[in-house]
C-alpha cells in the first residue's frame, strides 16, 4: 500500500530490546551496526533503527507495510544473526513485541531525491 506520496506505507512494527551482557556492549553495538547492510537488502522493511538506550540497554525497531514483510524480517538474515550471537552477546533473551502503527511520517520520494543530490525535477526525468 503506498501514500499518495509514493511512500510505501507502514501499519505494522517490530520494538526489539535487547540487554548486553557486562563487558559485551560494544561487540553488541557494533554487531546492531554491522545489521545495516543486511536489512537495506529487505525490500519491505521500510524503516529500520538500530538503537542505544543506555549502557547495556538496546534495541531495535522495524516498520513494514503488512504483517507478511515483518513475518519475512524475522525468518530473515538480521534475526538468524542475531539469535546466533544471542548467547555471547545478550544478557537475556530478545524482548521481540510486534507492534501497530496509529500514524507515521515518513521521508517523501521527492525529498530522498534531494538526499541523494537531485532535484525532484531531475528524478522525474525519463532516461
Amino acid at each position: 500500500m503506498r501514500a499518495e506520496s509514493g511512500v510505501e506505507m507502514v501499519t505494522v512494527g517490530l520494538l526489539v530490546r535487547l540487554a548486553a551482557k557486562p563487558g559485551r556492549e560494544a561487540e553488541l553495538e557494533e554487531f546492531l551496526r554491522s545489521a545495516l547492510p543486511l536489512v537495506e537488502n529487505e525490500p519491505g522493511t521500510i524503516a529500520w533503527f538500530a538503537l542505544k538506550f543506555g549502557p547495556f540497554s538496546f534495541g531495535i525497531f522495524d516498520a513494514f507495510p503488512h504483517d507478511t514483510a515483518r513475518q519475512a524480517h524475522l525468518a530473515g538474515r538480521v534475526a538468524a544473526a542475531l539469535m546466533a550471537r544471542a548467547a555471547d552477546l545478550l544478557a537475556a533473551a530478545p524482548e521481540i513485541e510486534q507492534i501497530d502503527t496509529l500514524a507515521t511520517k515518513l521521508p517523501h520520494a521527492a525529498g530522498a531525491l534531494l538526499s541523494q543530490g537531485r532535484t525532484s525535477s531531475e528524478g522525474s526525468k525519463d532516461e
